[in-house]
C-alpha cells in the first residue's frame, strides 16, 4: 500500500508538472494581447492582425472605388452567395465543403478574383493556392461564359499620418501574379514642418513593433473611418490619404 500511495504521488507530480510546463510554452506561444482603449482586457488577438485586418478592409473598397460601377464581392461574401447574386450560375452545383468560402475580393463583372495575403514568399504562395482552389470551385458551378481567373494590374497605396507631422505610414500593394495581391506596410520617421508628400519619399523603413503596439488598432479605426465617412477614433489627431490622394 505505502508503495503503492506513492507512485500514485509520483505520477500526480508528474501530470502536474506537465501541464505546467504546457501552460508555460502555450504562454511563450500566444502572442501579446492588446491594451489598447476599447479592447476587452483580455484579448489575445496579436498586435498584427490589426494591421491585416486594416489592410484588407482598405485593399477591398480602394478596388470598389475603383470600380465604383461594377458588382463586387468582398470577404464577408461566400462563394454560395457570389455565384447566386453575382448571376453566374448555380450555386448548388458548388461542394457543400466549399460553399463558405470567401475569397477575398470577386468582381463578377469582370469575372476576376483576387486573394490578399502579406508580401513574402510564403504568403505569396499560400495566396497561389487558396485563390486556385476558390477559381476551381467557382468555375464548376458558372455557366460556360462565365469562368472566372485571376486579376492583374491591381495595385496602390495609401498614407496614414499621426500628430499631423508625427511618423508617417504606409500601406501599398501590388498583384505580382494573376489572383495574388500583396501587401506591406513600412514606415517613414518624424520630420518637422514637411509636408506628408515630402516626408513620404523619405527612406522607406520596417514598421517599428513599437509603433505597431501602440498605433495598430487606432490606424486600423482610422482607415475604416476614411472610406466609411463615420467619426475619427478617439485619440487619432492625423490624417489619413487615400490612393485617390496619392496619385
Amino acid at each position: 500500500m505505502k508503495n503503492s500511495g506513492t507512485r500514485m504521488r509520483s505520477t500526480l507530480g508528474l501530470a502536474g508538472f506537465l501541464l505546467v510546463l504546457m501552460a508555460a510554452l502555450g504562454a511563450q506561444a500566444e502572442p501579446p494581447s492588446s491594451k489598447l482603449p476599447g479592447r476587452k482586457p483580455d484579448s489575445k488577438e496579436p498586435w498584427g492582425a490589426f494591421l491585416g485586418k486594416a489592410a484588407h478592409f482598405a485593399i477591398g473598397r480602394a478596388y470598389r472605388v475603383q470600380h465604383p460601377s461594377r458588382v463586387v464581392f468582398l470577404d464577408t461574401v461566400d462563394l454560395y452567395r457570389i455565384v447566386e447574386k453575382g448571376k453566374l450560375g448555380d450555386p448548388e452545383r458548388l461542394p457543400e465543403l466549399v460553399r463558405l468560402l470567401r475569397p477575398d475580393i470577386t468582381d463578377t463583372y469582370a469575372l476576376v478574383l483576387f486573394e490578399l495575403k502579406p508580401d513574402n514568399e510564403e504568403s505569396r504562395g499560400e495566396g497561389r493556392e487558396q485563390a486556385g482552389r476558390y477559381l476551381a470551385a467557382l468555375n464548376k458551378a458558372v455557366e460556360p461564359d462565365k469562368k472566372l481567373v485571376g486579376g492583374t494590374g491591381f495595385e496602390g497605396s495609401l498614407f496614414l499620418e499621426f500628430e499631423n507631422g508625427g511618423a508617417l505610414w504606409q500601406l501599398s500593394w501590388r498583384t505580382p501574379e494573376p489572383g495574388v495581391t500583396l501587401y506591406r506596410w513600412s514606415y517613414r520617421r518624424k520630420k518637422p514642418h514637411a509636408s506628408w508628400k515630402e516626408r513620404a519619399a523619405q527612406k522607406e523603413e520596417e514598421l517599428p513593433r513599437e509603433e505597431i503596439e501602440q498605433r495598430g488598432e487606432l490606424a486600423e479605426q482610422a482607415i475604416r473611418a476614411a472610406y466609411d465617412g463615420g467619426e475619427w477614433p478617439k485619440g487619432f489627431q492625423g490624417q489619413v490619404y487615400l490612393p485617390v490622394d496619392c496619385r
